[in-house]
């Protein structure tokens, strides 16, 4: 074998392999945008057959020859506009709005003050009852709502959606705990010998160090509320049932349904004002969401 012909085997070589390398990634990229495609179009269909069903006009959608996916006789806007003008869907909207900043202020609270004592404040039985805090969370609700309801008619709170502003926390708080126990613990320790040393209290300690630190944390964990007490639908279904204290998952479903007839454009647009917040909120604050369930998930 000749010197020129030992040089270019390994070039030769070489280029074979990143050749070979070159396509692995390219099927890669492709396969991964194949399925990412895939996805995108089974979870943004239902989203995208409600806007063309609010969009349409009733004698369209009573015309079985049309096709559900499109709209035939141009958008309207009638059944939004019916929905808030003709419906108690602002009642609707307004109580669950109540609820829902009252039931995230609570949870945050409890939460934050719970979290931080089991998490930062060590004495004995504090990680069997952290454990046993985050255990309760997995109760399904509809073992609950049964002793809820004599607790709730006891208090005189049935049919009020202030009953809901009791009974929302008990979802809330167990979850929101445990996301804050683990973003508390992996904050260093430093901080706290710090400002021990400075003369600072426990409280001090609380509000001028670890909230500052764990924003991202305590953002999580108001978004999993806010998610809880916007959408929850067994509590109210059994709670309340005049329209005056009925919230957006009750009310919308029982006032638009009548026996087998189902408003199905008011439905939707109804569905699609109702998720507008989650959407707006879950958009500017998904990164936080995110960073916050991370850090709750691998610590405590």
């Amino acid at each position: 074998m000749t010197p020129a012909t030992a040089t270019t085997a390994p070039s030769a070589a070489r280029t074979n392999g990143h050749a070979s390398l070159k396509r692995s990634r390219r099927w890669a990229l492709y396969t991964s945008y194949f399925f990412l495609i895939l996805f995108a179009i089974f979870f943004l269909a239902p989203p995208y057959y409600m806007i063309v069903t609010a969009l349409k006009s009733d004698p369209e959608m009573a015309r079985m020859e049309t096709n559900p996916w499109f709209i035939a006789d141009g958008a309207t806007l009638d059944q939004f506009r019916i929905l808030l003008a003709n419906t108690d869907f602002l009642i609707f909207f307004k109580n669950t709005a109540i609820v829902t900043v009252l039931v995230v202020a609570i949870t945050m609270v409890i939460s934050v003050l719970a979290a931080f004592a089991l998490g930062r404040m060590r004495f004995w039985g504090s990680s069997i009852l952290a454990t046993g805090i985050f255990l309760t969370y997995l109760v399904p609700d509809t073992l609950l709502f049964i002793p809820m309801f004599q607790i709730v008619k006891a208090l005189g709170l049935l049919n009020s959606y202030w009953g809901m502003v009791l009974v929302y926390p008990t979802l809330t708080v167990p979850f929101c705990t445990w996301i804050m126990i683990g973003y508390f613990q992996s904050i260093p320790k430093e901080l706290d010998e710090a400002a021990l040393i400075d003369g600072a209290g426990h409280i001090q300690m609380l509000t001028r160090i670890f909230i500052p630190v764990a924003l991202p944390g305590i953002i999580a964990a108001m978004i999993f509320a806010f998610t809880v007490s916007w959408a929850a639908f067994v509590y109210p279904m059994a709670f309340l049932y005049s329209s005056d204290q009925q919230v957006l998952t009750v009310g919308t479903v029982t006032s638009l349904i009548r026996g087998d007839v189902y408003k199905w454009g008011m439905l939707m647009a109804g569905a699609l004002l109702a998720a507008a917040p989650p959407l707006v909120i879950y958009a500017f604050l998904m990164d936080y969401y995110i960073a916050g369930l991370t850090a709750g998930a691998t610590k405590g």
